[in-house]
């Protein structure tokens, strides 16, 4: 490979159409004329508009590859994108996005990113086991398939007693770093408030963790089970060790069994009954539709996961002096879900169906205004997990994932995706070196899709990649020698890049080889070797295009 070094990068730079808009435009973006079709885009248009900014759309090719990653993690099939690219329907665009919103693949894929947001990891000797993040897992996924709404998903997270092995969702307050009240309360404001609690008035943060003060924690005879259950009585205990450890800041505890004061976020002063769990109590607070907080932060956050950036950024940055880009788009798309019940996936279909998210991703409008106002898709590197599983898909290969843990609950079966992997500790050097989210935090940042030196040399350069495709099970039934040449290339291109070629690609392809002898006029036609063929397709995955979203 490395004696085909300089050829390959001539090839890589045909592929690599994503950069600039004068490369091959009509591969990438449509014709037809970016006009508002929604509230949502005539709210968007509007901004960019007094912006001086005419949006385009993208083409068929691009929307196909763009809706699959972004809605179920994966890459489609050559056969699903040449149907999906010479299909004549002009509602096709819509019909796709029910289509993968209905797939199992979408609640594999989005339980990835809450297993981020929520810490999903076992961790030794502290947190969570690999069986509790396992059953946290299908907590998740299985709230997702169903389309559980979301203020009922939010509340059963906050109020649910019982075994970490045995009940899912109690497993948020085991994750939790920091599991004295003020730091579950952080915690909460960070996952449905948006919001970090070191920007609040210096009374609210242990204001609000007296609503946490009773979680209480009881471990069983199992090994490494525990039971997360309302204990009143833990207030008195926690008062004893206050008393024991002065301090001058701040104390979130009362005095046992005496009705306690708290503060919810929003400043109003609340005395709690006795006679009820106060993580009750903060639920209610929090899911009611005129809430300040709840329903602004998970659609902000959904749009940042759709979009690449959210209307307020960052999403878990929620804040008075951190104002939306777009305020009354914030505001429609609250009113949306509020409307709806909140209800996610019409969330998502308003957000997919919109000609703001069908936008080129041509970077003509490179101001930090065109980018806070969505005036084109954002190019941004595919997540570790979906990487690697798109690798995997064109090579027909797979890894190998381990845990530090030695447990039954961390095999990982050979075919399944990384997207699918429930617990953070399963991993390996490929998720390491590009940037797997730690979850540790629960912070949006946690996630490092920046390019890095190493990535590029890992994909250019290493046994690893070369394996994969010297030894694909795939490309050795793509590459049949008896099928035409233009056929392979084609197959390729819709394989690897979801898209049909150029005609100047099918001709760098075609006369990328060995040259064979000489003819009777002395001309000397290429022959492919499948280390040719393979060539290629290392070139293609290596290019800007494959590597990400746009």
């Amino acid at each position: 490979m490395k004696t085909v070094f300089v050829a390959a990068v001539v090839f890589l730079a045909v592929t690599t159409g994503v950069a600039t808009a004068e490369t091959a435009p009509n591969v990438f973006e449509s014709p037809a004329p970016a006009t508002p079709a929604s509230q949502l885009d005539k709210l968007v248009f509007a901004k960019l508009s007094s912006l001086g900014i005419t949006p385009v759309l993208c083409s068929d090719a691009v929307f196909v590859r763009r809706a699959y990653l972004d809605v179920i993690g994966t890459l489609p099939t050559a056969k699903e994108a040449r149907e999906f690219i010479e299909d004549p329907d002009k509602n096709k665009r819509a019909k796709l996005i029910d289509r993968l919103l209905e797939r199992d693949e979408f609640a594999v894929y989005w339980a990835m990113k809450w297993g981020d947001v929520l810490r999903i990891k076992a961790e030794f000797p502290v947190n969570l086991w690999p069986n509790a993040a396992q059953a946290y897992h299908r907590w998740v996924q299985a709230s997702i398939t169903e389309n559980k709404p979301y203020d009922k998903f939010a509340r059963e997270l906050l109020t649910s007693s019982g075994s970490n092995f045995r009940v899912g969702p109690v497993n948020f307050y085991r994750a939790i770093q920091n599991r004295t009240p003020e730091g579950i309360a952080a915690t909460v404001a960070l996952t449905f408030m948006g919001s970090r609690v070191d920007s609040w008035p210096k009374e609210y943060p242990p204001g609000m963790a007296v609503f946490f003060l009773q979680v209480g924690y009881k471990p069983t005879r199992e090994w490494k089970e525990e039971v997360v259950f309302w204990d009143p009585l833990r207030s008195s205990a926690v008062a004893k060790a206050a008393a024991a450890q002065p301090t001058t800041q701040p104390t979130a505890t009362p005095v046992s069994r005496v009705p306690q004061r708290a503060i919810f976020p929003d400043g109003t002063k609340i005395q709690l009954p006795l006679d009820r769990d106060p993580r009750e109590i903060f639920a209610d607070w929090l899911i009611t539709p005129k809430n300040r907080w709840f329903t602004r932060s998970i659609v902000n956050r959904v749009w940042a996961w759709v979009e690449g950036r959210g209307i307020i950024h960052e999403p878990d940055d929620i804040r008075d002096d951190n104002p939306p880009s777009n305020p009354a788009l914030l505001a429609y798309l609250e009113e949306e879900l509020v409307a709806n019940h909140y209800d996610l996936k019409h969330l998502y279909r308003l957000i997919l169906n919109s000609q703001v998210y069908q936008l080129s991703s041509m970077p003509r409008f490179k101001t930090p205004a065109a980018e806070a106002n969505f005036a084109s898709y954002p190019i941004r590197r595919l997540d570790a997990e979906v990487l690697i599983d798109a690798i995997h898909k064109i090579t027909g290969t797979s890894d190998l994932y381990t845990s530090a843990i030695p447990e039954p609950f961390t095999y990982i079966p050979q075919d399944m995706p990384a997207i699918a992997m429930a617990d953070g500790s399963i991993t390996s050097p490929f998720l390491a070196l590009f940037g797997r989210s730690a979850r540790a935090t629960g912070m949006e940042n946690e996630r490092t899709n920046k390019v890095v030196p190493a990535q590029w040399l890992h994909l250019l350069n290493s046994s690893h990649i070369q394996g994969k495709l010297d030894q694909s099970p795939t490309l050795k039934i793509l590459l049949d020698p008896k099928r035409k040449q233009s056929e392979i290339i084609t197959e390729l291109y819709l394989t690897v890049l979801s898209r049909f070629p150029t005609a100047e690609e099918i001709k760098c392809a075609e006369e990328y080889g060995q040259p064979g002898p000489p003819d009777k006029s002395g001309k000397r036609a290429v022959v492919k070797r499948r280390e040719d063929w393979v060539d290629l397709v290392w070139a293609m995955i290596n290019s800007t295009e494959f590597l990400y979203r746009h």
